[in-house]
C-alpha cells in the first residue's frame, strides 16, 4: 500500500475540523462557554494563520541542513549550482537554493504537491533519457530525474534553466526562409479582347492583392513574368499564411470579368537547408499544383511530403495545341528508337484506359512497331469493347501482364495511359522492369506520381486520356495514317464515359476530338451499345441505387452483393445517384474479391480528388475512385465517411 505525506496544511486543517465540532458541541450545552470558546478559537485561528509560514521556513532550514555548520548535509546537493528537487510520491521534501532561486523564486513550497509549484510536472517523461521540458514563469527549463516516480521512495530530478539557448531556436526557426513561386492561371484568358485601360485597371487589382499579401510580412514579391512572381518570406509569416489557408486564394477570385475569374497557382517550399534547396522545393510543389489542375497551393516541406490547400475550382482549359504537337513528335521518335511496345493502364481498367490504349496502339502501328496492349480480361470494366476487338480479328493486341513481361527487353517502351501513379498500374512488375516509360493521363497530380518518365504529357484540364490521344493522332504519320472507325469508336466511348455523355468536364478541345473521332468513322449508336448491360447488371444497379444512406449531402452505398463480372455498374450507380434531389457526391464501394473498389462522383459542389486521397486514391474534382486491399467493407465505409467528416470541416473552415 502507497503511504502518503502528511502536509502541514492538512494536519492544521484536521484541527481546524476537530476544534470545531468541539465548539459547536459545547455550545450545544452552555451557551455561556460557547461564545468563549469562540473567541478563544478566533484568537488561536489567528496566531496559527500568522505563524504556519514561519513554521513552514523552519521546517525548510531543518530540512535543508542550515541548522548543522560545515555538516556533509550541506556540502552535498544543498550548494550545487544546477536547480535539484526531491520528491516523495507527490510532495516536495527537499530542493536546494538554485531550485528556490532559479525555480521558485524564494517561495517556499515544502511537503505541498509538486503539480501545485510546477504545472505539467510528468515524472515519467522526466525519467527518459531526452527529459522533460517544462515552462515556469516564463522561464524555459528542462528536466531529468531518475527514482520512484509513484509510491514509497524518493524521486530526484535536476532542472537545466535553457531559456536563452530555447528562445534563439526558436527565432532561428522562426526566420527560417520559405520560397513561393505563384502563377496566376488564368492571366491570358482574364485580359483576352480587354481595352489597354481595362489591362490595366484588372492588372492593378492583381497587383494590389499581391501586395496585401506581403505587406504583412517581413518578406518580397518580385515579378518574374507577366503571369509569374517569385516571393520569399519568413518561416512565422509563412506558418500564418498556412494557417490562414492561402486566404489570398479567395481574395484573388474575387476579381474577373465576362472572361472569368482570376485564380492562382502556389508551389511552397519550407524547411529546406538553404535558399537554393528551398527554391527547388517550390518550383517542385508548383508543379504539383499545376499538375492537380490550379487554383490552390502545394506546400512541400523538407521531408518530401505535400499539403494541398484550394483547389475549389474546374481545370482551366487551353486552348492552344502547340504542346499535343510536340509530345506527337517526341512520341514518335522515341517509339521509332524502341524494338517493340508495351501499352498498359490501370487496375480495373474502364473504357477510357482501354480507349486510349488502342489508340496509342494505332501510334505504334503507324510508325511500324511490334506493340500490344497489356490487360488483365479478368477484372476490367472494359469487356464489352475488347471483345467486340476480338470479333473483329483483332485479339491478338491484347496480351496478359504475364505475358507481356514476358516478352520486356531492355529496348522494350512501355507507354502508361490513363494514371500516373505506380500502385494503382495494371502490372507494377512491367514499369519496374521498364527502362524507358512514356506517361499520358488526365488525373490530377497525386503525390507519389511516376517521376521518371522520358515523356510526362499531363493535361489536368483533359477531359478525358482518350482526347489526349485524339489530339495526339492528328500530329503523327501522313493523312492516310488514321485511325479505322473501330479505334475511333473505343477513343469516343473513353470520352463520354468520363464526360458523362459531354456533361462534365466537356470543353472546347473535347467536341473537336470528338468531332475528329466522328470524321474517322465513329458511330455513336455502335459507341453506345458499349455502354450496354445484362438485366442481372441493371437489376444489381437498381439494387446499389437503393441501399445509398445519406451522410452530410453524400450518397453511400457499401454492398458485397453484386457479380463478379459487373463491376461496371459500380461507377454507373454512383452516377444514378448523383440524380437524387439534395446529393451532391456519392460513393459507391463494392467487394470485388480481393479488393473494395470505391467510385466517386460529383457535380462540382464537392471535391471528391481530395476525399477519394485520403483512401490511397484519386481522380478528378468530380470524378474519383480508390482500391482498397485488406479492409472489410464495413471498414470501407468509416473511411469514407471520417474523409467526407474531414473534407466537411475544412470547407467550414474556409468559409
Amino acid at each position: 500500500m502507497k503511504k502518503r505525506l502528511i502536509t502541514v496544511d492538512i494536519i492544521v486543517a484536521v484541527l481546524a475540523l476537530i476544534c470545531v465540532g468541539l465548539t459547536v458541541a459545547l455550545g450545544l450545552v452552555s451557551p455561556t462557554l460557547f461564545l468563549i470558546s469562540v473567541a478563544v478559537l478566533s484568537v488561536f485561528t489567528i496566531v496559527i494563520l500568522l505563524n504556519i509560514q514561519r513554521m513552514r521556513r523552519l521546517i525548510a532550514r531543518l530540512l535543508h541542513g542550515a541548522g548543522y555548520e560545515d555538516s556533509s548535509t550541506q556540502h552535498s546537493l544543498a550548494n550545487l549550482a544546477v536547480p535539484v528537487l526531491i520528491l516523495s510520491g507527490k510532495n516536495i521534501v527537499w530542493y536546494n537554493d538554485a531550485f528556490a532561486a532559479g525555480v521558485l523564486t524564494d517561495r517556499e513550497y515544502y511537503l505541498q504537491s509538486v503539480y501545485k509549484a510546477i504545472p505539467g510536472f510528468d515524472p515519467e517523461k522526466i525519467a527518459r533519457p531526452e527529459g522533460q521540458p517544462l515552462e515556469v514563469e516564463g522561464r524555459l527549463f528542462t528536466a531529468f530525474g531518475s527514482g520512484v516516480a509513484r509510491g514509497d521512495g524518493l524521486f530526484v530530478a535536476y532542472f537545466i534553466n535553457d531559456t536563452v539557448l530555447k528562445t534563439e531556436a526558436m527565432e532561428y526557426r522562426a526566420t527560417r526562409p520559405a520560397v513561393l513561386h505563384i502563377m496566376v492561371d488564368t492571366y491570358d484568358e482574364v485580359l483576352k479582347d480587354l481595352k489597354d485601360s481595362e489591362k490595366a485597371a484588372l492588372t492593378g487589382e492583381i497587383d494590389r492583392v499581391f501586395e496585401n499579401f506581403i505587406d504583412g510580412t517581413t518578406g518580397f514579391l518580385l515579378r518574374l513574368s507577366s503571369s509569374r512572381y517569385l516571393a520569399v518570406m519568413e518561416e512565422r509569416h509563412m506558418a500564418e499564411v498556412v494557417a490562414g489557408k492561402f486566404a489570398v486564394l479567395d481574395r484573388m477570385r474575387e476579381i474577373g470579368n465576362e472572361n472569368g475569374v482570376v485564380t492562382l497557382s502556389i508551389g511552397v517550399g519550407r524547411g529546406g537547408a538553404t535558399f537554393a534547396e528551398c527554391e527547388k522545393m517550390a518550383r517542385a510543389a508548383l508543379d504539383m499544383a499545376l499538375g492537380r489542375g490550379g487554383d490552390q497551393a502545394a506546400v512541400r516541406s523538407a521531408d518530401g511530403g505535400f499539403e494541398f490547400y484550394g483547389g475549389v475550382s474546374r481545370s482551366v482549359e487551353k486552348r492552344t495545341k502547340v504542346k499535343s504537337r510536340i509530345i506527337a513528335n517526341a512520341l514518335g521518335d522515341i517509339i521509332r528508337q524502341s524494338d517493340s511496345v508495351v501499352i498498359m493502364g490501370h487496375r480495373m481498367s474502364d473504357l477510357d484506359a482501354i480507349g486510349a490504349a488502342i489508340g496509342v496502339l494505332r501510334i505504334c502501328k503507324i510508325f511500324d512497331k511490334p506493340a500490344a496492349v497489356a490487360v488483365d480480361e479478368k477484372h476490367t470494366l472494359a469487356g464489352s469493347l475488347i471483345d467486340r476487338f476480338r470479333r473483329s480479328g483483332l485479339g491478338e493486341d491484347f496480351i496478359t501482364p504475364a505475358e507481356a513481361l514476358e516478352g520486356l527487353t531492355r529496348r522494350t517502351l512501355v507507354i502508361i495511359v490513363d494514371t500516373h501513379v505506380p500502385h494503382l498500374l495494371e502490372s507494377g512488375e512491367i514499369y519496374r522492369a521498364a527502362n524507358n516509360v512514356v506517361v499520358i493521363d488526365h488525373h490530377r497530380k497525386m503525390v507519389g506520381h511516376i517521376d521518371n518518365a522520358v515523356i510526362f504529357y499531363h493535361e489536368p484540364y483533359a477531359s478525358s486520356t482518350c482526347e489526349l490521344v485524339a489530339e495526339l493522332l492528328q500530329y503523327v504519320g501522313e493523312r492516310e495514317d488514321r485511325p479505322t472507325a473501330l479505334e475511333s469508336e473505343a477513343m469516343l466511348a473513353g470520352i463520354m464515359l468520363d464526360t458523362r455523355d459531354f456533361v462534365i468536364n466537356a470543353g472546347v478541345r473535347t467536341f473537336e476530338a470528338a468531332a475528329y473521332l466522328r470524321r474517322m468513322g465513329a458511330q455513336t449508336q455502335n459507341v453506345k451499345r458499349l455502354f450496354a448491360g445484362s438485366l442481372e447488371s441493371y437489376t444489381s444497379k437498381a439494387r446499389l441505387v437503393s441501399e445509398a444512406v445519406l451522410y452530410k449531402g453524400c450518397a453511400i452505398v457499401a454492398s458485397d452483393d453484386v457479380p463478379a463480372d459487373s463491376g461496371v455498374i459500380v461507377p454507373q450507380a454512383a452516377n444514378d445517384l448523383l440524380s437524387i434531389e439534395g446529393v451532391q457526391a456519392s460513393f459507391v464501394a463494392v467487394d470485388m474479391g480481393g479488393f473494395i473498389s470505391v467510385s466517386a462522383r460529383s457535380l462540382g459542389e464537392v471535391n471528391v480528388q481530395v476525399i477519394m486521397e485520403k483512401l490511397g486514391g484519386g481522380g478528378h474534382l468530380t470524378m474519383a475512385g480508390a482500391q482498397m486491399k485488406d479492409v472489410s467493407l464495413d471498414k470501407t465505409k468509416v473511411y469514407i465517411m471520417a474523409a467526407i467528416d474531414e473534407y466537411r470541416k475544412n470547407q467550414a473552415e474556409e468559409e
